[in-house]
């Protein structure tokens, strides 16, 4: 998959940015990472630049953002697990995504999504819960935009940096996204250990 992106975006170059940032939020697990970077790396290569790969980027990132938002308008949690029960496998999904979505907008409400949109597949399905609990669509639009920049910046502007070893950046990504997967659980765990301890200690008064 890597290699038929890579090819994608040497021959559309800020359009096939833009739409295959679009695709990855609607569909998390092709790697933003790989796009991101690589993005940063024909930086140095082409005629493209920082700012407009971060522009084109950041565009197809909140026109993604914006369809899950909508759907998540429009469908319950129950239903969206349904649907990825049945057609999971191509929508290349599972149930617990969207759990892992909801949870993290439950726990950190609004900034869940400014903060999601730091955290791989989650950065792409908070949209959805988003949607769903009514948030005002400016607000969403603002925090999405936000985290999106960061994310975007830190990637393309690593791309560039490092160059032909762009690759090397990815995976040092995959490695980021298992120590955020190890702190939420951790942070779960303490947060349930707090819930029952409180609960001893009233049930003691």
């Amino acid at each position: 998959m890597e290699q038929w992106i890579t090819e994608f975006m040497e021959q559309y170059g800020y359009f096939g940015i833009l739409l295959l940032i679009m695709i990855e939020n609607l569909f998390p697990p092709i790697p933003s990472e790989v796009i991101l970077t690589f993005g940063g790396f024909m930086t140095t290569t082409s005629n493209l630049t920082i700012f407009g790969v971060v522009l084109a980027s950041t565009l197809g990132s909140l026109a993604g953002a914006t369809l899950l938002y909508g759907v998540g308008r429009v469908l319950s949690a129950e239903r969206l697990e349904a649907i990825v029960v049945r057609y999971g496998a191509v929508l290349r999904l599972k149930p617990e995504d969207i759990r892992k979505a909801d949870a993290w907008f439950d726990r950190y409400g609004t900034w869940a999504v400014f903060f999601g949109r730091l955290v791989p597949v989650v950065r792409s399905l908070i949209s959805i819960p988003a949607g769903s609990s009514g948030m005002r669509f400016p607000t969403f639009l603002a925090l999405s935009t936000a985290g999106t920049l960061i994310w975007n910046t830190a990637l393309v502007s690593l791309g560039a940096a490092v160059g032909a070893s762009w690759d090397i950046i990815v995976h040092y990504m995959d490695l980021y996204s298992y120590v955020v997967y190890a702190l939420l659980a951790l942070g779960c765990v303490a947060a349930a250990g707090w819930y029952v301890r409180s609960r001893v200690l009233k049930g003691r008064k």
